[in-house]
């Protein structure tokens, strides 16, 4: 698709002329810090959605847990445990070299979102590991602590949450809508990957492989 040169905007000057100034509410929510009722958010959040910035580029990574998975160490400092994942790792490669970090909260029901910005740091402190262990033997520990100082932290209105019927479970559809992972591995490698057992296989797998 080719975009209209006449139309596409370039400057900040053409951007406030198309959206004008902020509504007041949205300046006046903004905190250079975690509140007590921002915390609420943080507090009652099983998922939050982490942005990160690198040379290769940029990166959106989800981030799940139960809720409160996320710990306010202070109202400057959030604590984010790194859960086994596919050791892609390109949230905390780019965390190595560029701290700075952003991060959406979501709560099942709640349409509001909580946004934080600010500079993150990886600890593999063992101490502060063992404090997020999960499992039945309490021996499932994070391979690092993503540490994150607050710059900025502010509430999103529901609005998107609304126009997206996210929480609407009459919206839901069914996975057999959309390919499964073993279907779309199956094409990406012309066959090499057997669809089926593929996906046979991922219940347990996820099981097995959660922490």
């Amino acid at each position: 698709m080719r975009v209209d040169d006449a139309t596409t905007i370039r400057t900040i000057e053409q951007l406030d002329a198309v959206y004008g100034e902020p509504i007041a509410a949205a300046v006046t929510m903004e905190l250079d810090h975690v509140s007590e009722h921002y915390r609420a958010y943080v507090e009652a959040s099983p998922f939050v959605v982490l942005a990160t910035s690198g040379p290769e580029g940029l990166d959106c990574s989800p981030r799940g847990d139960p809720p409160g998975f996320v710990r306010v160490a202070d109202p400057k400092t959030l604590l984010i445990p790194d859960r086994r994942g596919n050791n892609r790792v390109d949230s905390l490669r780019n965390i190595v070299r560029d701290p700075r970090v952003a991060l959406v909260f979501l709560i099942p029901g709640i349409g509001t979102l909580l946004r934080v910005n600010g500079r993150a740091v990886l600890s593999t402190d063992p101490a502060l590991r063992e404090s997020f262990a999960m499992g039945e033997r309490r021996d499932k520990l994070p391979a690092s602590v993503i540490v994150v100082t607050v710059d900025a932290a502010y509430i999103q209105c529901p609005k998107a949450l609304m126009r997206s019927k996210l929480w609407n479970s009459a919206t839901q559809i069914p996975g057999s809508a959309v390919p499964s992972m073993g279907e779309m591995l199956e094409a990406i490698t012309h066959g090499a990957v057997d669809c089926q057992a593929f996906d046979a296989a991922a219940p347990k797998r996820l099981e097995e492989t959660m922490y």
